[in-house]
């Protein structure tokens, strides 16, 4: 189905790379969609309401009063309810820093943020903008708030921006909007305002500058799932230690961090705005108590290795729960399974274990595929053969589904 016969508002603000917006009207409407561009009175210094109107096949709306020469008589109101109720989708770009500022906070001093607060229909914002403003708190911080309304953020890309400088900030291209869209048209959507949490990956603990502490983790598994709750229409954000994966969907918004320290920190930070949290990371248990601050010399046959007990991230979170939050923890055990799994889903409050063991063939760390036991709050038991990780996530995303609609 993709984009073809979908109605697409297009939202244009004043940025360098507005002029991208003509090759994504250009793709939408060769793909069948129907545009609708507004643009901010900025936008028109970077590219003319003319060029989109031409490609788009419809006139271009930027102020709420339409001139008599645009209208072909009198002066005739544009009305941004009826723009909000008219598009399947809303996409904002580029979306520029001060557009961003504007939606974040409610200010509506123009028809596109008039729009925006009119919508009824999903809403995609995809920013451009220099590198540290891009970086910068406010920004940072609007884009969350944005994320946290139910707003789908795709993500700037990194390369050579405007300034000469070289980082992320880059709207991302039209292609690859083009193929956010069509996943989301292409799939069904019964998270669709919902805001999913998922930690992913190892933790690395320092013994000194050159040494950590780890585990066999890839983070393949909590990738899967980032994926698959996107697919479904959630808003998702990843905390993720150190891997070597690519993002896998531009809407994601992750956090890297390294340290269990770090991955509790950023976890409960964003953990008030999440509907579900799904705790997939293999956080240490232990961390070096004291990591020295220069590198440690070979000297003594025999070395020795304070160790203190990390933050257990499921066990608070899971005892600050508000009602309506949904937590699913993970045990990867090799023994005692269904003991241990039981023991920590009634211990840390959760309402379901996701159970594999390192003894089953093909699952546990480094694998494309997975074997897991799905265990509830009630003691109900799920199993499932052995599939690809992107298949056992999308066992557990309508698991999740399943629950919240029910």
């Amino acid at each position: 189905m993709s984009v073809n016969g979908k109605r697409i508002l297009l939202g244009v603000t004043g940025s360098i790379s507005a002029y991208k917006s003509a090759l994504l009207v250009r793709l939408l409407v060769k793909a069948g969609a129907d545009v609708q561009v507004v643009m901010t009175e900025s936008a028109k210094a970077f590219i003319t309401p003319l060029t989109l109107a031409t490609l788009a096949k419809r006139p271009v709306f930027s102020s709420f009063v339409q001139s008599e020469h645009q209208s072909g008589g009198e002066g005739s109101w544009t009305n941004h309810v009826e723009l909000g109720l008219w598009a399947d989708v809303f996409v904002v770009a580029p979306a520029s820093a001060h557009t961003l500022a504007r939606c974040a906070n409610g200010l509506c001093d123009d028809l596109l943020s008039a729009v925006y607060l009119s919508a009824k229909c999903p809403v995609f914002f995809a920013p451009a903008m220099d590198l540290d403003m891009y970086r910068h708190p406010a920004t940072v911080e609007n884009l969350r708030r944005l994320g946290s309304f139910g707003n789908h953020i795709i993500r700037a890309e990194h390369g050579e921006l405007a300034s000469g400088l070289v980082g992320e900030g880059r709207l991302a291209e039209p292609e690859t909007i083009m193929q956010v869209l069509s996943t989301f048209f292409d799939h069904p959507k019964p998270l669709l305002g919902k805001h999913v949490l998922i930690t992913a990956g190892p933790t690395q603990e320092p013994i000194d500058p050159v040494r950590y502490i780890s585990n066999h983790s890839t983070g393949k598994m909590g990738y899967a799932l980032a994926a698959a709750f996107v697919k479904a229409g959630a808003t998702v954000t990843l905390v993720s230690g150190p891997t070597g994966l690519p993002l896998p969907d531009p809407a994601i918004r992750r956090i890297d961090v390294q340290s269990a320290r770090q991955m509790f920190e950023a976890t409960q930070a964003a953990f008030a705005e999440a509907d579900v949290l799904v705790l997939n990371a293999a956080v240490a248990d232990y961390s070096p108590a004291h990591p020295a601050e220069q590198k440690i010399k070979k000297k003594e046959a025999h070395f020795s290795l304070e160790l203190t007990k990390t933050t257990d991230i499921a066990a608070t979170l899971g005892a600050q729960k508000k009602p309506g939050q949904l937590l699913m923890g993970f045990a990867l055990e090799t023994n005692n399974e269904r003991e241990n799994a039981l023991k920590k889903l009634h211990t840390k409050n959760l309402d379901w274990i996701v159970l594999n063991s390192l003894r089953d063939t093909g699952a546990g760390f480094g694998h494309d595929t997975n074997k897991i036991t799905v265990i509830d709050k009630d003691g109900q038991t799920h199993e499932f053969a052995l599939k690809t990780k992107a298949e056992v996530a999308e066992d557990l995303v309508n698991i999740v589904a399943g629950n919240l609609v029910s």
